[in-house]
């Protein structure tokens, strides 16, 4: 009686060739069958037999061999294996970069293998059943078949189109009006056949300049949006557009400055963060620092009278805070131009841009007090002090040019000679001492000399009054 120890394979679809391995094949093998049915075969010695596997079978078959002599082997069994079919794939397109994931339908698809785009590998596939895949697709390009290999076989194709998404790198400006209306300079790539680009949800006009770039106009919107470009092959990345608010400016401090420019302003008010331009009347800060959406700090350029301070933004222009350059001051006259040490003189000072003057300085000194009179004059308190220094007055457009002011020293006497004279007067006499340099009298008691003569600021010769008894004399300046 013949016998089989083993099959090669066990399992496989119809008309697989099957080694079948056992004793006793000879001297006639009448017939070699797949469950009851009956397949052609080769004897290729009395231990080995070659056998197909016969259509319309399915499940676990027993496989037999029958001899003239000895009868009917035992059986072993055989599992049909159905092939994969296909019956559609879903999305049936995706980028050419690749990474879509889509969903295979059929049948027989447990134990599949591969499953492959034209010639290329899914990137990863999982067998969700035998009737679902779910694959990546690689990078491809064209309209490709897309099959399942499993024991069975390989599958028909179905179809999968490769397809070309927009991607977006970058948009300029990245910010605008909330009324829209701005250009906006889309780049990237896939910018080719239908298009259509949104600001958010809204679709808006748009000019293709190039497969890498567009020009859109943005609508009008608030708040931060995304922007998109969608494609026959699907819709791009998002890109964020910020809708600014229009900016308003409160106030300028300082409100004025020197012609010459160079002061440093802050600006307040709102919706200054994407500021562009600071200008002072028609003419732009040389520098400004956007310290938050409600300040910025700028450096005035030069400039004449009162000019409009505005700033810019991709919300629009602000409206205009008044700025006003202020002229360098300018002294002509000191009235007197001199004092006494100890201070304590009223000084008027005459010149021109006078008007908020803010310091009135003898030398180093701050006077007393001051007041402005009018654009050409000042009264002004002397402070003390000594020798001759320099009066300046400081004002928004600057510090003056200076004018000297002598502090007068007290005048001092050491000896009069003679020291003694008529009650009739007449008696000329010769004073020294220190500081008798401009000295405006000399009196004996409270009465002035009759005459006197500044000699030098060590002595001054004096001719005596009438008088009586003994009387103390003294020099004014």
């Amino acid at each position: 009686m013949p016998t089989i120890t083993s099959l090669s394979p066990t399992s496989g679809p119809a008309n697989t060739s099957v080694t079948i391995t056992g004793t006793g094949f000879d001297p006639v093998v009448t017939s070699v069958k797949f469950g009851n049915v009956a397949t052609s075969f080769t004897v290729n010695s009395p231990t080995q037999i070659t056998a197909i596997a016969p259509a319309y079978l399915s499940g676990t078959v027993l496989v037999t061999v029958t001899t003239s002599t000895g009868g009917t082997s035992n059986g072993v069994p055989f599992n049909y294996v159905s092939v994969p079919a296909l019956n559609s794939i879903s999305p049936n397109q995706g980028s050419t970069s690749g990474g879509t994931t889509v969903t295979l339908t059929g049948s027989g698809l447990t134990g599949a293998t591969a499953v492959n785009f034209g010639g290329t590998p899914a990137t990863s596939f999982t067998v969700n059943s035998d009737t679902q895949i779910t694959a990546v697709s690689p990078a491809g390009t064209g309209i490709v078949p897309v099959t399942v290999t499993g024991p069975g076989g390989t599958s028909g194709a179905v179809p999968f189109i490769y397809v070309v998404i927009p991607t977006i790198t970058s948009i300029s400006p990245t910010a605008g009006p909330a009324s829209g209306g701005n250009a906006v300079t889309i780049t990237g790539t896939g910018f080719t056949g239908p298009l259509t680009v949104r600001f958010g949800t809204t679709a808006t006009v748009f000019t293709i300049n190039s497969p890498t770039q567009i020009t859109a106009i943005a609508p009008p919107g608030t708040g931060t949006v995304q922007v998109t470009v969608t494609g026959s092959g699907g819709t791009s990345n998002g890109v964020a557009y910020t809708y600014a608010a229009v900016p308003s400016l409160a106030s300028v401090t300082p409100s004025s400055g020197p012609a010459a420019g160079g002061t440093t302003v802050i600006l307040t008010g709102t919706g200054l963060s994407t500021a562009s331009a600071v200008n002072f009347g028609g003419t732009p800060a040389p520098s400004f620092t956007v310290n938050s959406a409600t300040q910025i700090t700028a450096v005035a350029p030069a400039g004449t009278g009162t000019v409009q301070v505005t700033v810019t933004t991709a919300g629009g222009t602000t409206n205009g805070v008044a700025y006003t350059y202020v002229v360098v001051p300018t002294l002509t006259t000191l009235v007197p131009s001199s004092g006494p040490g100890a201070g304590g003189t009223t000084v008027i000072l005459t010149g021109t841009g006078l008007t908020g003057a803010t310091a009135v300085t003898f030398g180093g000194t701050p006077a007393t007090s001051f007041t402005v009179n009018s654009a050409t004059q000042i009264t002004a308190v002397a402070p003390a002090g000594a020798g001759t220094v320099q009066v300046t007055v400081t004002t928004a457009g600057g510090t003056s040019n200076s004018l000297a002011y002598t502090y007068i020293p007290v005048p001092t006497l050491t000896t009069v000679v003679p020291n003694v004279g008529p009650v009739t007067g007449g008696t000329t006499v010769i004073l020294t001492g220190t500081g008798l340099t401009g000295a405006t009298a000399v009196t004996f008691g409270g009465t002035p000399a009759t005459s006197f003569t500044v000699n030098s600021a060590t002595q001054i010769t004096a001719v005596a009054p009438a008088g009586t008894g003994t009387v103390p004399v003294t020099p004014v300046t």
